[in-house]
């Protein structure tokens, strides 16, 4: 017999409605689904721009649960103890959920689970976030993967399940249980005049995401070898910040990716690839939850990065001020769009930790700060692949020259022109909305004149491989 108490839906990067698997299996107890977000601790620990973010994407899904007569409960404090009150508020009989991966998540899920347990609540977990739960994907030693390549061959022809839809409707209870109101989390309130400035530049929530989708497999797919190095251009799928708070899945995005290697499109396997890269930088923070916060490579501890912020050459990275334009431009891209196109930021990482010799997490932290779609995961592989210290990484000793890919993927200056306002007689729209981003303390214009650069890019090569040879790596 169905159980007809309420279900509480615990929603936290999942934002959507079709391919939730944990959505379903509330649904399929038989009783209402009450819909919870809870502004916990690591909610508050965001960024400016992924807590503003993480806002625009609970307003649009309150409204697509309201479309279906249903509601998005908001309530903040400690995770078990608003569904212990929630619980005790709705006579709800169940607690269903989707799994995160980092180490955090993973502590406080498990002290849920086991505490409504005992208290009697029939508490849930289910996948969602990924295609491959962490640990159903392992070498022939039984290892998980620590190289990328192994990796894609391992899962390139695994089975990933069709889609689920999203229910036409859902069941509500009697009486609603009391929700905070969004406005008040005021959770923009750190992004301060930039807000206006980025919101245009937002795909905002699971309609967005699916269009965006179909569009790109459909029509940029097949271009994508071509395009997705080229900073100028609209040629990746621009679905991060959707994955990231799981306003699409990363199936749905298989699958529509599948169709199109099936079709013949020439990009769609790197384009796989590149969902598969996400795999892996998640199933390496479960495995080896350090990739977040210290050096993936031990023998990187005693590398002589430098960490001091208050350092004149680190502020003008932060301020797409180095005098390097690749450099300053992706920066800017960055403040404006909330977003930063991906040879973007091989090339501002590569730059600050080998040309201004400067410790990863510096870089990593200012990302978290500011970009939209900023992801645990892949934001801690990505700094210590371009470092070196990090898994199936570049070569410290490669050091990407900025100018040269400029020239290689930027050679008539367009990305430049678009994000860099000084020395020009007409700015573009985009050059001049950084300057309306940025913090006034910045004390900046486009009037200034453009910085001459704070290291010689010959200069910060050679000071990089002598420290390297220095450590004998």
């Amino acid at each position: 017999m169905p159980d007809t108490t309420s279900t509480l839906l615990w929603l936290r990067r999942d934002l959507r409605l079709s391919n939730h698997p944990a959505l379903c299996a509330a649904l399929e107890r038989g009783g209402p689904v009450i819909p919870v977000f809870i502004r916990d601790g690591a909610v508050d620990g965001l960024g400016a721009a992924a807590k503003w973010r993480l806002g625009l994407s609970l307003d649009h899904l309150a409204q697509r649960l309201g479309e279906r007569g249903s509601r998005l409960i908001l309530r903040h404090g400690d995770a078990l103890d608003v569904l212990r009150a929630l619980v005790r508020e709705t006579g709800a009989g169940a607690v269903r959920w989707s799994r995160l991966y980092d180490s955090e998540a993973i502590e406080r899920d498990k002290a849920v689970k086991a505490a409504l347990s005992e208290d009697g609540i029939d508490a849930q977990s289910h996948a969602g976030h990924l295609l491959f739960e962490p640990w159903t994907v392992e070498t022939q030693q039984g290892e998980h993967y620590k190289v990328f390549t192994p990796m894609w061959r391992a899962v390139k022809d695994c089975d990933v399940a069709a889609p689920l839809s999203a229910p036409s409707d859902l069941p509500r209870p009697a009486d609603w249980p009391k929700s905070d109101a969004l406005e008040d989390w005021r959770l923009g309130a750190a992004m301060e005049r930039g807000a206006q400035v980025c919101l245009p530049h937002q795909r905002v929530g699971e309609d967005a995401a699916q269009e965006r989708l179909e569009w790109f497999t459909t029509d940029a797919i097949d271009r994508y070898l071509t395009t997705r190095d080229k900073p100028p251009f609209d040629g990746t799928s621009g679905l991060s910040e959707n994955l990231t708070l799981g306003e699409i899945s990363p199936a749905q995005c298989w699958r529509a990716g599948m169709r199109a290697l099936h079709e013949g499109a020439k990009g769609a396997e790197q384009w796989l690839k590149e969902l598969v890269w996400r795999e892996f930088a998640y199933h390496l923070l479960y495995h080896t939850p350090r990739i977040a916060t210290r050096n993936w490579r031990e023998k990187w501890d005693a590398f002589p990065w430098k960490d001091d912020e208050r350092a004149a050459e680190i502020k003008a990275w932060k301020q797409g001020r180095t005098g390097v334009p690749f450099v300053d431009a992706a920066m800017r891209e960055m403040y404006v769009t909330g977003k930063m196109h991906n040879r973007g930021r091989m090339i501002v990482a590569s730059y600050l930790t080998k040309h201004l010799m400067t410790h990863w997490r510096v870089g990593q932290e200012w990302f978290a700060e500011h970009l939209t779609d900023w992801d645990p995961a892949s934001n801690a592989l990505g700094w210590q692949w371009a470092a070196g210290s990090g898994p199936d990484a570049a070569p410290f000793f490669r050091i990407f020259n900025p100018e040269t890919q400029l020239g290689k993927f930027d050679p008539e200056g367009r990305y430049v022109r678009a994000w860099i306002a000084e020395g020009q007689d007409d700015p573009s729209e985009t050059a001049l909305a950084y300057f309306d981003a940025i913090p006034r303390r910045w004390n900046m214009a486009p009037t200034d004149v453009y910085p001459d650069p704070v290291v010689g890019l010959k200069e910060g090569r050679e000071r990089a491989l002598a420290a390297y040879e220095a450590r004998a790596f």
